[in-house]
């Protein structure tokens, strides 16, 4: 059995979904909370939302709340006691930061567990460009005010996206190095969609949030498959 990292957004889902496509047995996702906010850490997603993820997903969903300053601690704490449910490894989204990889091969090495990055190396052009071909749809839920303008948070991850994000050379096109952050509301890994039906934007600290005040979760009468 393996678990995967799980934020919510699109790096995450399109790795879980090449990992099981590769073979490996993903049945949980494993998604880390801010303790200050009770929201996922930088994407600012409400925990119900990756909730209902995990469940249009089939997956059984593990959520943890986390700080900051001891994130490490309490990351390894949590995966072991998956390992001791009988995890073997966790898939992660990581792209070609280096210092995210070390980390990862660094801490799974002393719990003991494989790490798996299907993402790892790809061109992140191309990445999303494969992300939006395989039928997912994603909303931008977070961008750096600096980096994205405002129009562009609660719009959809897609072509237009990509070619806006193309005209700025200082963005890199997947956001790996945290210029925005996407919630992935429907695709081939689940089995039914999410439909926002009211959202504000705001901005704090330097950044624009999507508030996702309605929702609607359309369920699909056919399991998903997997090419």
């Amino acid at each position: 059995m393996y678990c995967a990292s799980w934020s919510g957004g699109k790096d995450s889902c399109f790795a879980c979904y090449q990992a099981i496509r590769e073979g490996y047995a993903v049945t949980r996702l494993v998604n880390f909370l801010s303790k200050d906010h009770g929201r996922v850490s930088f994407h600012g997603t409400d925990p119900e939302l990756i909730m209902i993820q995990a469940d249009l997903a089939g997956m059984s969903l593990y959520q943890k709340k986390t700080t900051m300053d001891d994130y490490e601690r309490e990351f390894k704490e949590a995966i072991r006691s998956l390992k001791e449910q009988g995890a073997a490894g966790m898939v992660f989204g990581d792209i070609y930061l280096d210092e995210h990889r070390e980390w990862v091969d660094r801490v799974c090495g002393e719990i003991e567990i494989t790490p798996i990055e299907p993402l790892w190396g790809s061109d992140t052009e191309r990445l999303l460009q494969e992300f939006i071909a395989s039928g997912f749809q994603a909303v931008i839920v977070t961008g750096k005010a600096a980096m994205i303008e405002r129009e562009w948070i609660g719009r959809p991850g897609n072509m237009d996206f990509l070619a806006y994000v193309k005209s700025r050379p200082e963005m890199d096109a997947c956001g790996e190095k945290g210029e925005y952050h996407t919630l992935v509301t429907g695709g081939p890994l689940f089995r039914g969609r999410i439909e926002i039906t009211d959202s504000a934007v705001i901005e704090r600290d330097g950044y624009y949030f999507l508030d996702i005040k309605e929702y609607t979760v359309i369920r699909d009468q056919f399991s998903r498959t997997f090419q």
